[in-house]
C-alpha cells in the first residue's frame, strides 16, 4: 500500500471485528512510528497500548461509570474552542447530523445519541487501545509533533492491514484512566485511539473534506 492510498484509506471506524492484533505488528507499527519528525527531536509522546486484561478493566470501570449517570471529569484540556467560530462550529455540527444520522438518530434525541457515544469507552469493539500522555509543561509545538506521531501511527497500521479510530472522547474519563495506566502525575492525557480490524458491516459513513480553496493559499 502507498503513502497515497494509506492517506485516502484512513477513517475513524467505529465498529471493528473481535478480533486480536498481533503483538509484532504493534511493535513493527510504533517502532517506525517513531520517525515521526519532532521540533529539537524532542519526541514529546508517551504511549501506552492496552489489551487483554487491562483493556477489560478499564472498559469495565467506565462502563460503570457511565451506568451511574457520571458524566466524566473536568477536563484538563479543552477538546473545542470555546467559543467555537465560522467555519469550525459548522464543520462540527455536519459531523453530527452524518454520524448520528446514519443511525436514524434524530438531533434532538440526547439520549440516543449519548448511548451511540458511550461506544467510545469499548473501544467501538476494538482489541488493542493506545492512549498518548505529554508532559504538562509542553507547549502547543510540542503537541503538534504528537499529532504527527499519531498520524504517522494510524497511516503504518493502514499499511499493515489495520484500521483505528482517534478519540479525544477518552479525557473525559482521564481519572480512571490513569487509575489503570498510573502514569507519572507530571503526564496529561492528550488522546486515545482504538486499533483493529475493522468490521465491514454497517458501513460507516465518510466525512467529507473541505474543498482545497478554503484551506490553502498558493502564493505565486
Amino acid at each position: 500500500m502507498d503513502v497515497y492510498e494509506a492517506v485516502a484509506s484512513r477513517h475513524a471506524v467505529r465498529a471493528f471485528l473481535d478480533r486480536p492484533v498481533e503483538p509484532e505488528v504493534l511493535s513493527r507499527v510504533l517502532t517506525a512510528a517513531a520517525h515521526a519528525p519532532s521540533g529539537g527531536n524532542l519526541q514529546p509522546w508517551h504511549i501506552y497500548v492496552l489489551s487483554g486484561d487491562p483493556l477489560s478493566r478499564l472498559k469495565e470501570r467506565i462502563a460503570a461509570r457511565v451506568a451511574a449517570g457520571d458524566r466524566g471529569d473536568a477536563l484538563e484540556v479543552p477538546l473545542y474552542p470555546d467559543p467555537m467560530g465560522t467555519p469550525y462550529r459548522e464543520r462540527l455540527s455536519d459531523f453530527g447530523k452524518r454520524r448520528y444520522g446514519s443511525l436514524g438518530i434524530a438531533q434532538d434525541d440526547l439520549a440516543a445519541r449519548a448511548r451511540v457515544r458511550a461506544g467510545n469507552w469499548n473501544c467501538f469493539g476494538a482489541s488493542t487501545a493506545l492512549f498518548c500522555y505529554l508532559d504538562r509543561n509542553m507547549p502547543p509545538p510540542q503537541w503538534g509533533d504528537a499529532g504527527m506521531y499519531l498520524q504517522t501511527v494510524m497511516l503504518l497500521l493502514r499499511s499493515e492491514g489495520l484500521d483505528s479510530c482517534p478519540q479525544i472522547a477518552w479525557a473525559e474519563y482521564h481519572r480512571t484512566i490513569a487509575e489503570v495506566i498510573e502514569p507519572p502525575q507530571e503526564r496529561v492525557l492528550y488522546c486515545g485511539m482504538s486499533i483493529g480490524y475493522a468490521d465491514p458491516e454497517p458501513p460507516a459513513p465518510r466525512m467529507p473534506r473541505a474543498p482545497l480553496s478554503d484551506t490553502v493559499t498558493f502564493l505565486r
